[in-house]
This record gives structure tokens, sequence and C-alpha cells, in this order.
């Protein structure tokens, strides 16, 4: 059970993640289905309100069992940390609406699966509205004892705002793709641009009110993890808002011209979707710390974030392993049981509830790690600029990923074989090693398809899209990266430095994406971009610092 409540921060913030991408989806699938493809079902016909129904309701439906799982969760936690019984769990205030939530997607995905787009539209926008406030439940708002009404107020809100507009993209993308003449683009484009002003408008007014009530101050946005993730948000959200205005214009282009093509209002949705997606982790992180206001000890000084980030000469040499402080430990703990004759204690048991010990020897092998690793990077992005360029043997700078990826697999976590003594399935009870292997793995894939892609001439449609997608997740994962650092400045200090890696990397990804599924100038830019993206991933990996 002791493994259970170390991966539950981890965890609940991955679920959650996932239930919010579920509820934004539902209930976006609910108001654009009775905002805007039932009332414009004469001009754009039947079919987009039923793929709008079945969107709605799988998402429904996933919402159920992501909010399941977090209620079991919570409850198996509780029940094993404070020795209560499953109903005292279960009568929590979160996991009461929790329950509520899940009634409400239950009763949603009955309507939606059984009457489809005729379902009674009063009905399904008082269940969306049950869920919301149930939703809104769960937020930092029900646990305030100033402001509560207002931040609750805010809250949902925040939520309708969401699924107004990104939880209706996926619903907006499928009704492009259903209908095909350019008057029926127009009228789609331009309801959808209405409803998606809406949710703006419901998501600036409600930041506003978190950014007095939570934040507070300017120095706690860069001096608290709350601060540093809102930041995150706020810059995702800016690219979503730049990426709208781009479909904004397509529409306004559509009045004059109606046979225009709307191939780029379809991809910069698609990015939408995956960029709005991890702006929902993002948002599932930040449950996971409490407010700025709420930590006004440890925070961060401007001082120490310059700091912390001047640039010094990367480390190319790395110390032995035998100084580090699990290595020491272990080996005098081994001599004292050896002279005792009997069993050596471990110095370290991955998921036993403790962070393990750390010396001056361990933040230089994590900085060295991170600065080769950033080399490895600086190279991939220089051979793939070249490669733009139009040289074609540089067109094999994907076998540098498995370069790198047996790099990290070796020196990542040194305590784990081959260099350490802990096995490699023990180890993954280590949330932070299971981590490192999620990113080893996605390093693998990176090279793979992509060098096959380059190097083979696969033409797979589907196999060109792994590496930005892949890159994507990647960068989405890194917001929910968490290291084994009790000191609480010194931990924020390295999410300041992983927050615009993460950001990087979604950008990257991204940029890729529309690189590949778009023609011409657009495509072209958006080329140029990604590996640019990486030259900045590389360039922070080898200016990052520990101390």
């Amino acid at each position: 059970m002791s493994l259970l409540v170390d991966l539950f921060g981890y965890l609940s913030i991955i679920i959650h993640g996932l239930t919010i991408v579920a509820q934004s989806m539902a209930l976006g699938g609910v108001l654009f289905l009775v905002f805007l493809a039932l009332p414009l079902g004469r001009i754009i016909g039947p079919y987009v309100a039923e793929r709008t129904a079945s969107i709605a309701a799988w998402s429904a439906l996933a919402l159920i069992v992501c909010e399941g799982l977090t209620v079991a969760l919570q409850a198996a936690v509780l029940t094993s940390t404070l020795d209560i019984s499953l109903l005292n769990a279960l009568s929590a205030s979160s996991a009461e609406a929790g329950l509520v939530k899940m009634t409400a997607g239950a009763i949603l995905a009955f309507l939606l699966f059984t009457f489809g787009h005729t379902a009674p539209r009063g009905m399904l926008l008082a269940t969306g509205l049950v869920e919301l406030m149930a939703a809104t439940l769960t937020t930092h708002a029900a646990a305030r004892l100033d402001d509560r009404g207002i931040l609750l107020a805010a809250a949902l809100l925040h939520q309708l705002g969401a699924a107004i507009w990104i939880g209706g993209i996926p619903a907006f993308v499928a009704a492009l793709g259903s209908v095909r003449d350019g008057v029926e683009w127009r009228a789609v484009g331009a309801r959808f641009s209405r409803m998606s002003m809406v949710g703006v408008g419901c998501i600036l007014i409600s930041a506003t009110v978190f950014s007095v009530l939570y934040i507070g101050a300017p120095d706690a946005i860069y001096g608290t993890a709350y601060g540093v993730m809102t930041a995150a948000k706020a810059a995702m959200f800016l690219g979503l808002l730049a990426l709208g205005y781009g479909n904004f214009r397509t529409v306004r282009m559509l009045d004059a011209n109606p046979t225009m093509p709307v191939t780029r209002m379809k991809r910069f949705a698609e990015v939408e979707i995956g960029i709005g997606f991890s702006l929902f982790f993002a948002a599932a992180s930040l449950t996971s710390v409490p407010p700025s206001v709420d930590l006004t000890l440890d925070r961060v000084s401007w001082q120490e974030v310059v700091d912390r980030n001047t640039p010094v000469w990367p480390r190319m040499v790395s110390p032995q392993h035998d100084v580090l402080a699990l290595p020491a430990l272990q080996a005098k703990l081994d001599a004292e049981a050896a002279a005792h004759q009997a069993a050596p204690e471990a110095a370290f048991v991955p998921g036993g509830g403790e962070l393990p010990v750390r010396n001056a020897a361990d933040i230089a092998w994590s900085e060295f790690n991170h600065h080769w690793a950033g080399l490895f990077v600086v190279i991939i992005a220089l051979l793939a600029l070249l490669n733009q360029a139009g040289l074609r043997w540089a067109r094999h700078w994907p076998v540098v990923f498995f370069g790198l990826a047996v790099f990290l697999f070796l020196r990542s976590d040194p305590e784990v074989w081959p260099m350490g003594e802990e096995g490699i399935f023990e180890s993954l009870r280590d949330i932070e090693v299971l981590q490192h292997r999620f990113f080893v793995i996605l390093t693998v894939l990176f090279g793979v398809f992509e060098w096959r892609v380059r190097a083979g001439g696969w033409d797979n449609p589907k196999a060109k899209l792994v590496f930005p997608l892949v890159t994507a997740i990647g960068g989405a994962a890194l917001l929910t990266h968490s290291h084994a650092i009790s000191n609480v400045k010194d931990a924020l200090l390295i999410e300041l430095t992983h927050t615009p890696l993460a950001l990087a990397a979604i950008a990257a990804g991204w940029s890729r994406w529309l690189e590949i599924r778009l023609d011409g100038r657009a495509g072209r830019v958006a080329g140029w971009i990604w590996p640019l993206c990486f030259l900045f991933i590389g360039a922070l990996l080898m200016l990052y610092r520990e101390a």
C-alpha cells in the first residue's frame, strides 16, 4: 500500500488530466450539438449532428471510467492511511462530487447512445450543468474559506469556457470533414467562431479572478509552483488564441470566396486539440499544489532564479558512481552487516514512501546527464536544419535518438541496473524512475519511426505522424514530471527549467504536424520552426543546473 501512496500524487494528476479531457469533450459535444449542429441542420444536414452526438456519448463514457478511477484511487489511499471504512472514504466531499459526476456522465451517455442527436435538448443541457457543478466542487475553490462564492463561480465559468471552446473542437473538426460545400464551411466556421469567443471570454474573466485571488502578486508567478504552471497554461492559451485567430481569418475569407479550401482551418483546429489537451494536463498539475497565496514561505526569489540560470560551462565529466549518496550509503551498510554477520539493509527501497538521499555528487551526476543529453539534442537540431536546407546526407539525423536513448537508459538512474543494484522491474516502483523509463521509450519511438520516414522513404501517412505526436505527448508528460527532492525551493527551480522545455517540445511536435499536414508556405514555415524548438531545448539542457 505504501507503493500506492507513493504513486498516488502522479497517478492522480494523469487520471485527472484524462478526466478533464473527457469532461470537456462530453460537455463541448453537447453544446456543439445543441447550439450548432441542430440549428444548422437545414444547411449542413443531419450527419454532423449524428457524429457530434457519437463524440459526446463516447466522451461521457470515458468520463465515467476516469472519474471512477479517481474515486477508487482516493478511497484506497484514504482507507489505508487513515484506517477508515470504505463507506466513510466515499462520504468525503470529493468522493461524493465524483459520484455525482459519474451519475451525470451515465445519464448523458444513456441519452446520447439511446436517442442520438434527437435526445431532448433541455435534458442534455440540465445534465451537463449538473456535471459542471459537481466538477466545480472538486477544484481548489471548494476548499477555500475566503471568497469561496466568487471562486466557485469563476471555477464553473472556467470549465464552461474550456468545454465550449477546446472541448468543442473535436466536434468542429468532425463537422468540417463531413461538409463539402463552401456555404456549409462558412456556416459551421462562423457559428463555431462565435461560440469560441464566448468560451474565450469565460476563460479570460475567470482567469482574471484566479490571478487576483490565487496568485496575488507578480513574484508569486515565478516564486511558486502554482504560479509557474499557471504561466505555462497562459503560454499555451496564447498559442491557442493565435491558431483561433488564423481560423477566424479563414472564415472571413470564405465570405469573399466560398470555394476557397479550408484545409488550413482543419489543420489548425487539429493542433488546437493537441495544445488544448496539453493545457488540460497542466490544469491537472495545478490540483496537486496549493495556490500561490497560501505559500508565503519558501518562495523562490528573483535573484535565486537569476543565479540558478546564469550560464556556466556545461559539465562534461561525470563523478564516479561509488561517491554518489546511495552507493556510498549502501557500501557502508554492507560493511556494517558483514562485520555483524547479518543480512545487509537496503539503502533505499523504491516505493517505500521515502525520498532517496542525495549529495553533491548526485547533483553533479544529474547535471552531467542533462548537459550531455542537451548535446545530443543540439546535434539532432543542427542536422535537422541542414536536412531542411536541402543536404540529403543529413536525413539520417534520427539515428542520434538511439544514442540518446541508450545514454538515458544507462545514466538516468544510477541506483538501477546496470550501474546500481536495484532490478529494472523493482525500480519501477519509484515514480521518478518510471517517468525516466517512459521518456526512454518515447525517445526510441522518435528514432524508429522518423528514421524510417526520412531515410527509408516510408510513405505511410500515419507513420509520419508518430514523431510529432510522440514529441507533443512527451512535452505534455514533462509538465507532470516530478523530481524526488525534499527541498521545496530546489524542486521549484528545477521546474522553472523543465517548464520551458515542455512548452518547446509541445510547440515542436505540433509544428512538425503542420509541416506534414499542410502544403505551401505555411507547411514550409512550420518545417523550420520545430528544429529551432529542438535547438532551444538542447541549449536549455546544456545550461541546466541544480546548484
